[in-house]
């Protein structure tokens, strides 16, 4: 039980007044809004951050102790794009995902691989636009719904890659491409001068990008698209900020998807340490 027992909150359903040990919203209806209480401060856990900058922290992180991990890589030429890159083996031990990792059983790759780059340009890239398209989506669906939708379409870029035979893959562009589709959908979805705006502007930059990316050596094209449909099919069924707020059930799916990024990354540890 919450020490919070006294006050009013907003009801994440509905957004008007109510008192915070409420059993339902006297305006909707909705079952416990307060959560005994801790409603207001998960609420306030996932807006008193920068995702984005959590996301450039972790995979900066993750990727010189990658290349800690096996200095002798760093000085193997292996062409322009591979500019300072992990070894193979050192991005396979921290979580590399791929058609081989999940027919040995290790599904928590679909995760981890999101966080993991190989080289300089690779990570520099993608945190460029993790940190243009991350704050555009939380100003259009909110902070919680950014976790979950930027996880997820990261998961089912790597699924549908792996389902075609791409045997090693890394990195965050499925996730990026993801929070285009979620973009996209919103602009589709909303319509208006606007929404048309937002909708042709975005599909035209994923639309380039993914184009783009053929003439690329090693870019993962399926992660790609699977990303963005993962993208736009979250954000379907979260919906976005204008016609719902952030409501108890986002947030525990919120929470939920934190708890299996933690213990995907738990699980590499595990693996190297036994």
């Amino acid at each position: 039980m919450s020490e919070e027992k006294i006050g009013s909150m907003l009801c994440p359903n509905c957004g008007k007044l109510i008192s915070i040990n409420a059993e339902a919203c006297i305006h909707c209806g909705y079952k416990n809004p307060g959560l005994w209480g801790w409603g207001q401060r998960l609420t306030g856990l996932f807006r008193n951050y920068d995702f984005a900058q959590i996301v450039t922290l972790a995979c900066a992180a993750l990727y010189m102790f990658c290349l800690a991990l096996d200095p002798g890589a760093i000085f193997q030429v292996r062409g322009f794009l591979s500019f300072l890159s992990p070894s193979h083996e050192s991005l396979d031990r921290l979580g590399m995902t791929g058609s081989f990792a999940m027919a040995a059983g290790r599904w928590w790759t679909l995760i981890t691989a999101i966080y993991l780059h190989g080289g300089l340009l690779h990570i520099f890239f993608n945190l460029m636009w993790v940190r243009q398209l991350a704050p555009q989506v939380e100003e259009l669906f909110g902070a919680s719904r950014l976790i979950v939708i930027y996880t997820f379409s990261g998961v089912l870029g790597f699924v549908l890659s792996n389902f075609m035979g791409i045997g090693f893959t890394i990195g965050a562009s499925g996730a990026i491409f993801g929070l285009l589709g979620a973009i996209v959908y919103y602009g589709r979805s909303r319509g208006g001068v606007f929404g048309r705006e937002v909708y042709q502007q975005t599909l035209q930059s994923a639309l380039v990008l993914f184009l783009f990316g053929f003439f690329m050596p090693g870019v993962n094209n399926w992660a790609h698209g699977g990303g963005f449909l993962g993208g736009y099919l979250t954000a379907m069924l979260v919906g976005y900020s204008e016609k719902s707020l952030e409501n108890v059930r986002i947030q525990g799916l919120t929470v939920v998807t934190l708890a299996i990024t933690i213990v995907s990354f738990a699980m590499v540890l595990w693996q190297n340490l036994f």
